[in-house]
């Protein structure tokens, strides 16, 4: 197999490997948010629902959870999804990193003192102005760094999508290795890998410089 061949191969894995990416942060970092005003809420049953569920899924391996939403349906509702491997590796993903990112928020806004709510509230903002234009910028100032490490986190972590068979990057290095008897498409796809996550940090560098208005 050419070098060229190896590589027009292990770029169509790095399409579905960003195409996870970018689908699992559209959908876990707004279910996130939902997450972490439960497990603030005041309201026991759903509190501790909330803890219940980011305790499962940050107690147990990414892995298991995407064998279980595979092939959950098929024993509890006699329902398969087969030819719907794709969709059920974006739910499982967003489900886990939605947990990860839900204390990520609770983190940050319990950080935020308690009397810029009360100042607020005497220059007559409600609760939801005091939340998305007060304490909401600061919050995502403060949380960058921690979202930065779940992001470069969910770049290595797409490669557990082959648990389900599904022909992202690494699958395809392995499948390719296999075939030619060497490791240099492992190597390959280490690399993409590496540059993929240099690339994501230096974006949300960026984004952190760009929030530090105090500077």
């Amino acid at each position: 197999m050419s070098i060229a061949t190896m590589l027009l191969r292990l770029a169509i894995g790095l399409l579905s490997t960003i195409e996870i990416f970018l689908l699992t942060l559209l959908f876990s970092l707004p279910l996130g948010l939902l997450f972490s005003f439960g497990r603030m809420s005041r309201n026991a049953l759903l509190r501790n629902l909330t803890k219940t569920y980011i305790a499962v899924m940050r107690g147990t391996p990414l892995m298991l959870q995407l064998i279980v939403v595979y092939f959950a349906p098929f024993y509890i509702f006699n329902f398969t999804l087969a030819g719907f491997r794709f969709p059920a590796i974006i739910i499982a993903f967003s489900l886990n990193y939605a947990a990860y990112f839900a204390e990520i928020y609770r983190a940050g806004i319990e950080s935020i003192p308690v009397g810029q709510y009360e100042a607020a509230k005497v220059l007559g903002y409600g609760k939801g102005q005091t939340f998305f234009r007060i304490i909401m910028p600061q919050v995502i100032k403060r949380i960058i760094p921690p979202v930065t490490n779940e992001t470069i986190t969910l770049v290595k972590d797409t490669s557990l999508a082959f648990v389900l068979a599904h022909a992202e990057m690494f699958n395809l290095a392995k499948q390719i290795a296999a075939e030619a008897s060497n490791i240099m498409p492992l190597m390959v796809a280490g690399l993409f890998y590496f540059v993929f996550n240099l690339l994501v940090a230096v974006l949300m560098e960026r984004l952190e410089k760009a929030t530090s208005y105090y500077r």
